[in-house]
């Protein structure tokens, strides 16, 4: 058994757990070839995903986005009625996933000449400050020893919060 070295697991990085998940998504999917593929850009915050898909119809591929996870998937019907002398192109199926950044737009999917386009747009997320305020600490609210979880004590001095059984 080896010891998984982690990128985030410094106590100053809070709540990137969600990286470390994509990253892995990323390395599972480095390993898939076909179909080929380029990324350009195509300005300053243009973006153009370009996969060979010859021989694929627009009915014979499906792209969709979801969790910043953009899919394309490809499957052709072998056509029973044509009779090869020599097959060489086979009829495959493939999936495809690119895992996206916050704030990349999927604009639209273009087909043409066996090469399916996928633009995308980079938008800059408002960036605003906020103030937060510091106040004293309530006598009512502590935090206990439980893997952080607040208890917040009654009158009495007994916690009651989540982790209380009944």
């Amino acid at each position: 058994m080896t010891a998984r070295i982690s990128l985030f697991d410094s106590p100053l990085f809070l709540g990137f757990d969600q990286y470390e998940r994509t990253l892995d998504r990323i390395k599972k999917t480095a390993q898939e070839g076909y179909p080929p593929y380029n990324i350009e850009q195509t300005g300053p915050n243009g973006l153009r995903i370009t996969l060979a898909v010859a021989g694929f119809t627009m009915q014979d591929m499906d792209v969709e986005i979801e969790q910043n996870q953009l899919t394309v998937r490809g499957k052709q019907q072998d056509d029973s009625d044509r009779v090869y002398l020599h097959r060489g192109i086979a009829a495959r199926q493939f999936q495809k996933a690119f895992v996206l950044a916050d704030g990349i737009k999927v604009l639209g999917a273009t087909l043409d000449n066996g090469l399916l386009h996928i633009d995308m747009e980079r938008v800059e997320p408002e960036r605003h400050a906020r103030k937060i305020e510091i106040s004293a600490q309530s006598p009512s609210v502590t935090l206990s020893g439980r893997a952080g979880t607040k208890a917040i004590e009654d009158q009495s001095g007994s916690p009651s919060g989540p982790d209380e059984k009944s």
